[in-house]
């Protein structure tokens, strides 16, 4: 059974992450897709839709906390896409991994560095 939740959160993944962020939930399907579901709903659904900051400000801090975290290289790569999308420059982007050197440490801004040159490479953005 799909909820307002569920819907509200499947439509605000389609905006900010597109087919990369349905490729997610779908990779959970054979091995656990209530992971999925809890995906759509709590962070889509309930955190991302909520009012009080656009979905510039959230990019840009959920791409601040990967990187800060230092080990989450593969969803680092799709909210870096995501930032994008919702209208984050890459050097917007390349200023937040920067600043993680100082509240993180240098191995966690190189590790998300790579990844954002990765993503800027795939894009034609480098």
């Amino acid at each position: 059974m799909t909820t307002n939740r569920y819907q509200a959160g499947l439509a605000k993944l389609t905006e900010i992450d597109g087919e990369a962020g349905h490729k997610v939930i779908e990779s959970l399907e054979g091995v656990c897709p209530d992971l999925g579901k809890y995906t759509i709903e709590f962070p889509f659904g309930d955190i991302y839709s909520r009012p009080g900051l656009d979905l510039r400000s959230r990019e840009i801090a959920t791409v601040a906390a990967l990187t800060a975290l230092g080990h989450c290289a593969p969803q680092l790569k799709v909210h870096v896409n995501a930032a994008l999308n919702v209208g984050c420059t890459a050097d917007e982007i390349k200023e937040v991994v920067l600043q993680m050197a100082v509240y993180a440490g240098f191995p966690a801004a190189l590790n998300g560095m790579f990844v954002v040159k990765e993503v800027l490479a795939e894009r034609d953005l480098l």
